[in-house]
């Protein structure tokens, strides 16, 4: 996917506020930064797109940055953003809420609305730090009532649908270049929508979603659960309901709406994590049916067919392959 790069300390140092704001100003949106130091002002962005939503990944030294009303009149891209602290101290000042935020913490602000963003010093000297993600106002499926009072508040992004959304931030800024195009829209539409999640949790307004929006969250919170009890031997549809308090009927639906099924997913999860550590050589003395039991398949032979059907050769096969130079076969996805 296509990304903008800018890092100032490539540049010479009476070049680098010049370059900073010009850039800013057509990756984000127009902004009034001052340095703190402006002597020693180093930042840093990365932006790459995902169909009609943008994540930006930022580094800088202390700052502040104003969206004042003159810049707003002058140009407004009508435009919702969401910044994650991932280091360094931060504050936003927007709709008079004026926030302090650390790292793990999620802030919610508006192009449309005045703000003053702050990034202070680090006790190292540094500054900050955030993954920023924006997105058109007209695609949040969340009503403008139930927004607009979110500007400016600090979320968690240590549990919960934060927790979810922090996960796909970094996972789509580390993965973004191998990406296929068409990959990009869908994975924006869900970042999109857990952010619509996250302030109507926020908000108390979760049945405000759209239908199709409440399911693709609870799919996403699923899932999640599913891939952190895979190990589990008693992780079964049941289990599965109970701890989302939804039937197993529910249950269905909704992998049934996200085009699978509950048993295909965690079946292709496991396996996924069997691959992993049989080509792993450092698990190479690892018996084949310990790996299959670590990963929910307690009987040697149900894993043993369970992996040729899914890959084409024995577990065995497979770990014999890897410790050849040439790439085993049927290392492509695992079929549902």
């Amino acid at each position: 996917m296509p990304t903008t790069v800018l890092d100032t300390a490539q540049l010479p140092p009476t070049e680098r506020r010049a370059a900073w704001s010009e850039t800013t100003e057509t990756a984000l949106m127009p902004t009034r930064t001052t340095f703190t130091d402006g002597s020693r002002m180093r930042a840093r962005i990365q932006t790459m797109t995902c169909g009609p939503v943008q994540l930006s990944e930022l580094s800088y030294t202390p700052l502040t940055s104003r969206r004042t009303p003159r810049l707003i009149r002058r140009s407004d891209p009508e435009l919702y953003q969401l910044a994650w602290i991932v280091s360094g101290g931060q504050g936003m000042d927007q709709a008079g809420h004026r926030t302090a935020l650390g790292p793990g913490d999620l802030v919610f602000y508006d192009s449309s609305r005045p703000f003053e963003a702050m990034v202070g010093p680090r006790p190292d000297g540094d500054g900050a730090r955030s993954l920023v993600l924006q997105f058109p106002r007209r695609l949040l499926p969340l009503r403008e009532q139930l927004a607009a009072p979110q500007c400016g508040r600090a979320f968690s992004g240590r549990s919960g649908i934060g927790r979810l959304l922090c996960q796909m931030l970094t996972g789509l800024a580390e993965t973004h270049a191998d990406l296929a195009p068409q990959d990009g829209p869908r994975i924006g539409a869900t970042a999109i929508e857990l952010v619509a999640a996250l302030l109507a949790h926020q908000g108390g307004g979760r049945s405000a979603l759209p239908y199709g929006s409440r399911q693709r969250v609870l799919f996403e919170q699923i899932v999640d659960f599913i891939d952190a009890h895979l190990s589990d031997p008693g992780l079964t549809p049941g289990s599965i309901a109970a701890a989302h308090f939804v039937s197993t009927r529910c249950l269905h639906r909704v992998f049934h709406e996200q085009g699978t099924t509950v048993c295909a997913y965690v079946r292709r999860q496991r396996l996924a994590q069997c691959r992993r550590a049989l080509a792993d050589p450092a698990q190479q003395n690892v018996p084949i049916h310990a790996i299959g039991a670590r990963w929910g398949f307690p009987g040697a032979s149900d894993f043993t067919r369970a992996f040729r059907t899914a890959v084409g050769m024995t577990p065995s096969e497979y770990r014999a392959a890897y410790r050849a130079p040439a790439r085993p076969p049927g290392d492509g996805r695992l079929g549902s």
